[in-house]
């Protein structure tokens, strides 16, 4: 993501790039690459990106946060947002938290139009115009939560599908003759799975996630009394009700 970040941006802004490897600045162009902090400090940057992994976010601005001017906005992009209202208030500094619901894995960082990013509300109001601007210009769909809101939402949206791909995948054998279904569903897992293994553990020790997690359990418990029962009838109500769930029309 940080990568997108700055080929979509360095054509609009002035941009630096900082990143501890130091062979993935070459491939960056239109942009100033910073090998020392001190460097940064130079730039004197009116916004810092954090795009660092979600476990050394906090860290990153402890190492950072001194060779930055005093009203350099701190952003930050992660996907989980747990303890960091409280760690920006520690910090006392401005800062701006959005999340793109998209990704280099799934998404199609081309055509962003069918693509959604939330921007926290508590963020600072300049900070929030600037990713409004941004976000706007790539006809991505816009939403404003609180940190609250932002992580009961992505208990959601988020701990359901991960949970349910990690069940196909505990359940996976090897297949000759895979169908188009199975296909899709394993390149999902492929995809879910090549992910940080400290992301996929944030999700689901979400405080909001479990709840989501246990209605899987119940919903499966249904499906298999139904198997169970050999109740066509109940199957066929529980496909309707699933057809209305998704809003297709029976």
């Amino acid at each position: 993501m940080g990568s997108w970040l700055v080929e979509s941006l360095c054509l609009d802004y002035e941009v630096g790039v900082y990143d501890v490897d130091r062979s993935k600045l070459k491939y960056f162009f239109n942009t100033r690459k910073f090998l020392y902090y001190e460097e940064i400090m130079d730039f004197s940057p009116d916004i810092l990106i954090n795009a660092v992994s979600l476990d050394r976010t906090k860290a990153l601005y402890d190492e950072i946060v001194s060779y930055l001017p005093g009203d350099c906005i701190l952003a930050d992009i992660t996907s989980v947002k747990s303890g960091l209202a409280d760690y920006y208030a520690k910090l006392g500094r401005r800062f701006v938290s959005t999340h793109p619901m998209f990704g280099p894995t799934f998404g199609n960082v081309k055509d962003l139009r069918n693509e959604n990013a939330i921007i926290i509300s508590e963020s600072d109001e300049e900070g929030k115009a600037f990713f409004r601007e941004f976000y706007s210009g790539l006809k991505i769909k816009i939403h404003e939560y609180s940190f609250q809101e932002h992580d009961q939402t992505i208990a959601y949206s988020l701990s359901i599908p991960f949970s349910s791909t990690m069940v196909f995948a505990a359940c996976m054998k090897e297949q000759q003759a895979p169908g188009t279904t199975f296909k899709k569903h394993f390149n999902i897992a492929e995809g879910l799975l090549s992910e940080d293994d400290y992301l996929l553990s944030e999700i689901l020790l979400s405080p909001y996630s479990l709840e989501q997690i246990e209605r899987i359990s119940e919903k499966m418990g249904d499906l298999i009394e139904m198997i169970k029962a050999r109740d066509k009838e109940q199957l066929k109500a529980f496909f309707h009700q699933l057809r209305a769930n998704i809003g297709l029309k029976t």
